[in-house]
Parts: C-alpha cells; sequence; structure tokens
C-alpha cells in the first residue's frame, strides 16, 4: 500500500524511489510487525486473562506443565495480525504470490481458532473435530496449489529441485498440486505438533522464515537465479515482506511467550505459520530444502506417528510420550534445556539448507 503512496510522491521528491527496493521494504515489514507485536501483547494477554481464555493441561504430560493451566491462549491472532498489517502496508499488492500466502494464512489461522475456540472457551476437548479440521486445511492447501499450478509460467516453476545436486530436477507437471498440497498440509501440522513448549515452535519458525526470505530474494533475482542455478521466479522477491513480518510478529510473540510463558501461540498461530511456510517453500521450489530447515518440526510429526503406530500394531511405546519434546522433558531434561538445544539444532539445520545454495 505505502508503495504505491512513495512511487506517487516520488515525482516531488526522488528520495520516496528508496521504498522500491524490497530489501528496505524488508526490514520494514519485520519492524513493522516487531512493533505491532510488542505494542499490542500486555492489552491482549490483559484481555485473555480477563476473559479467562487459558490454556488446558494434559493430566498425563510432565508435572511441570500442570503450573501452566489457565495461561493465555490463542495468542497466534497477535501474530497474524501483524503479519497482515505489515504486509499491506510494504508489499506490491499487484503480486499474486502475496495474496496466495496470506489468503492460507487467514484460511489456516481460521481453522486453529476455530479449534482453539471450542477447546477453551466451549470447553470442548475435542475441539474442531478432526474429519472437519482436516477437510478445512484441505480446502486451503488446494486452493493453494491449484493457484500456484494456474500462476506458472515455465516448467522449472512446478519441477522438484533435488538440493545439493546441479541440474538435477523432477519434472512434476500435474503432480505438482498434490504434492504442493501435501508439503502446505503437512507443514502446518508439523509447526502445530511442536508447539508444546514455551518458544519452542516460534524461533524455528523465525529462522526458517528467515532462510526462506534469501531463497524469495535470490529466486526473484535473474542474476543471482542464473548465478546459482535456480528457478527464476518473477515476483517471488516480494515474499521478503512478508516473510519479514513473520520475523518480526515471531521475535515480538516471543518477547511474552519466552519461558515461563505468558501467552500461548495456539492453534490458531501454529497451523497459520506452519502453513505459510510450506506455501512459501513451494513457491520458491525448495519444499526438500523445507524438509532440512525445519528438520525440528518433521521429528516431533515422525515422533507421534512412530508412538501412535508402535502402540497400534506392539501395545508398547517407542518414546516415553510424544511429541518428542515430552520424552525428553520425561527424561528429566529441565524445560528450557530442550527449548534451546532444540533451537541450537534448528539453526544448524538452517545453515545447512542454505549451504544448499553453493553445494552442488
Amino acid at each position: 500500500m505505502l508503495v504505491y503512496l512513495a512511487d506517487y510522491l516520488s515525482q516531488f521528491y526522488s528520495g520516496f524511489n528508496v521504498f522500491k527496493y524490497i530489501t528496505l521494504r524488508g526490514i520494514m515489514g519485520v519492524l513493522t510487525a516487531l512493533g505491532m507485536a510488542l505494542w499490542m501483547g500486555p492489552h491482549l494477554i490483559r484481555k485473555l486473562q480477563i476473559k479467562q481464555i487459558g490454556q488446558a493441561v494434559r493430566h498425563d504430560g510432565p508435572e511441570s506443565h500442570l503450573s501452566k493451566a489457565g495461561t493465555p491462549t490463542m495468542g497466534g491472532a497477535l501474530i497474524i495480525l501483524a503479519i497482515i498489517t505489515s504486509t499491506l502496508l510494504w508489499s506490491d499488492l499487484a503480486n499474486p504470490y502475496v495474496w496466495v500466502t496470506l489468503f492460507v494464512l487467514v484460511v489456516f489461522g481460521a481453522v486453529g481458532w476455530v479449534d482453539d475456540w471450542r477447546k477453551v472457551i466451549e470447553k470442548d476437548s475435542r475441539g474442531l473435530p478432526a474429519k472437519w479440521k482436516y477437510l478445512w486445511q484441505s480446502v486451503g492447501g488446494a486452493a493453494a496449489a491449484v493457484a500456484l499450478f494456474w500462476l506458472a509460467e515455465t516448467p522449472a516453476e512446478t519441477d522438484l529441485l533435488i538440493p545439493f545436486f546441479k541440474d538435477t530436477a523432477l519434472s512434476l507437471g500435474l503432480l505438482f498440486i498434490p504434492f504442493a498440497y501435501f508439503v502446505i498440509v503437512g507443514s502446518s501440522n508439523a509447526v502445530n505438533l511442536t508447539d508444546g513448549l514455551d518458544g519452542l515452535a516460534i524461533l524455528p519458525t523465525v529462522m526458517v522464515a528467515g532462510a526462506l526470505a534469501v531463497f524469495a530474494y535470490l529466486t526473484g533475482h535473474v542474476q543471482f537465479a542464473e548465478y546459482l542455478n535456480i528457478p527464476y521466479i518473477p515476483g517471488a522477491g516480494e515474499l521478503i515482506i512478508l516473510l519479514g513480518a513473520i520475523i518480526g510478529a515471531g521475535l515480538g510473540f516471543l518477547w511474552f511467550n519466552t519461558y515461563p510463558a505468558m501467552v500461548f501461540m495456539g492453534d490458531v498461530g501454529a497451523l497459520a505459520l506452519g502453513a505459510v511456510l510450506g506455501v512459501v517453500a513451494v513457491i520458491v521450489r525448495q519444499e526438500l530444502v523445507l524438509l532440512i530447515m525445519g528438520g525440528i518440526f518433521v521429528l516431533e510429526t515422525v515422533s507421534v506417528i512412530l508412538q501412535v503406530a508402535s502402540f497400534k500394531l506392539t501395545g508398547r511405546r517407542i518414546f516415553r510420550m510424544a511429541p518428542i519434546h515430552h520424552h525428553f522433558e520425561l527424561k528429566g531434561w529441565p524445560e528450557p534445556r530442550v527449548i534451546v538445544r532444540f533451537w541450537i539444532i534448528s539453526f544448524v539445520l538452517v545453515l545447512i539448507g542454505l549451504a544448499s545454495l553453493k553445494i552442488r
């Protein structure tokens, strides 16, 4: 929105041309979302406390979590609002990738909102029934996948890149649609499963978003894309602003979510952020790199799958509790130790993902 204002004002003062640079607008996106989150955070927490919108705690979980009961939740709404506002202010709104990504953010955030609302307000422990939850996730994921397939102008925009291998890509054709759908929905649920400890999910999300911003910039820049032998996708660079907003909103939320948390993200935030990481990875053709950089999210998801499968097949559990972060807690690790060590692992995995740009 402000891009158009700056473009108009540039005819009177050339200094406004600086806002044409996506790098500057990306920085402004970070700062705007961060400022909004820090400003609105205390007000939101007070309202959630007044309305008694508090977290329910599993009684079969670690005993240290019992003290978390009643902590305000659904704080992810703050993140979504900050991201949307910052993106609308600083992005080029003529860019279709911006709208596809915002669509995914809103749809998955709405699904999470209904799920949280039913759990917290209506006191329904099931939340949104799984079949309805997955249905609406599928609607959002499938719609985004179809839109991205329709927007693709060259075969390279739907090919599957293999990281660390030069000139290696698989042509997906129409298979791009179900593949993109599974990436978006899978990423959404993976981040949601990780959101079980104070700050555990949000900082890896911020780190992955930062790395994806690098990929978006390079993919949207014809010279850099050619030099690095990655697909050039016109307009992909504009996603830097939205990813910057995720970084700013995420860090602002972490200010209140760090141990011991004053507010929890809830499904409204986790489902939305995970889906956005997925759809951006699809746009910049780095789905497999997302698998690497989001390794913590993958680990958490696989631990749940293995736990359920093992119990149903053998009646035994592999882990003391799933997702796996609870396993380490029950082994005696203090919560802050689990969180920080998972953060460190995420940082290393993000660096490995970024290294795929040159190691091939």
